[in-house]
């Protein structure tokens, strides 16, 4: 796990300006204060731009992702969320204005992206340089920040994670959504037939990318996708977790591999912090123990949670060079200045929206 971001700093007794390039002045940035509304407690401000640490850069930030992460520490259901206040923001890409000690790799002028998991909503951000990935100088910015965490998510579930072969049928829930748009069209360019959930409204989105859209609330929907998939499904992408696993386990063909990503918290109460992700871990566990008898006719489940480190990096380049060779195109449901940061959110939580939502400071 990458270490975390600061957040904003405040300016100093002194008043004295920071060192570096364009060290000094003000730093814009959003702040969560709370649980409640996002119009209330997601909040800007002001201060003094950070300083590189040693092993550190300072990104002056181009854009930062709007993510479930965020809807979770508003709701009081992540399971590690920072203190309030804090600066939230999983994911930006960027460009380094400041090096500081001991970094020997990275340069002033690196275009550059990082995935901090909070800190990212404002426009100067200190951040270790190890994390950090390179982008494409070519690259939109919001296309850049959809691959961080969404793109590689999608991507390492899908080729590092379940056993799939070109001619698989495999079903995507939340197929419209920031994981689930890439994830569907990383799936089809892999030669795989995809069955996709999402509400009505979005059916021709979904058909758009590929896939075969069904609706999410249909009753008895383990038994609709057998009638699609009569052998059952190779994978199921779960990012709801809790009860429906149970509906996801059912649609698998023997073999198969469900892949909860447990990213929603839709359906609980806010408070429930341990609520959304207790049935995946129960469910795991259990998984475990009937597999191990015997039980499961080769099905499996694993839990994904994605992380930095040199596979991530190379998953990110593969994913820029799909996005140039014009095979993957991030769906960007929404560019929001940084003060627009509670309509963002405020956008993912109506649910109405397709692809990414997308904060350019």
């Amino acid at each position: 796990m990458t270490a975390q971001a600061p957040g904003p700093v405040e300016p100093t007794s002194s008043g004295a300006p920071a060192a570096g390039p364009e060290a000094g002045g003000a730093n814009a940035f959003v702040r969560m204060t709370g649980t409640g509304d996002p119009e209330r407690h997601i909040t800007p401000g002001t201060g003094e731009r950070p300083v590189a640490g040693r092993g550190k850069v300072v990104v002056r930030v181009e854009a930062a992702g709007v993510s479930y992460a965020e809807v979770q520490m508003l709701q009081h259901l992540h399971p590690f969320p920072p203190s309030f206040p804090f600066v939230p923001g999983y994911d930006l890409v960027g460009r380094i204005t400041e090096v500081g000690p001991g970094v020997t790799d990275r340069q002033v002028g690196d275009r550059v992206a990082a995935m901090p998991r909070h800190g990212s909503w404002q426009r100067y951000v200190e951040t270790p340089a190890k994390t950090l990935a390179t982008v494409p100088e070519e690259q939109d910015a919001a296309v850049a920040v959809a691959l961080i965490t969404n793109g590689v998510t999608a991507w390492q579930m899908l080729h590092r994670v379940a056993d799939v072969r070109p001619g698989d049928t495999v079903l995507v829930h939340g197929a419209s959504g920031g994981v689930g748009t890439l994830l569907t069209q990383l799936a089809v360019h892999h030669g795989l037939r995809v069955i996709g959930t999402a509400s009505p409204a979005k059916h021709d989105a979904v058909r758009a990318l590929g896939a075969e859209p069904l609706d999410y609330r249909t009753p008895g929907l383990p038994a609709v996708v057998r009638e699609l998939a009569p052998g059952g499904v190779r994978a199921v992408f779960d990012h709801v977790g809790g009860r429906g696993l149970d509906d996801s386990w059912a649609m698998l063909a023997d073999g198969g591999t469900l892949v909860s990503y447990d990213s929603s918290v839709a359906g609980y109460r806010p408070g429930q912090w341990f609520r959304p992700h207790v049935p995946a871990l129960r469910r795991t566990v259990r998984r475990w123990a009937a597999r191990h008898l015997g039980l499961t006719r080769g099905r499996r489940m694993s839990m994904y949670y994605v992380k930095p480190g040199k596979d991530f990096n190379d998953d990110l380049a593969a994913l820029h060079g799909l996005v140039a060779d014009g095979v993957l195109r991030p769906e960007i449901a929404g560019r929001h200045p940084l003060d627009e940061a509670a309509v963002a959110v405020r956008a993912l939580l109506h649910g109405s929206t397709v692809g990414k939502h997308v904060l350019l400071p």
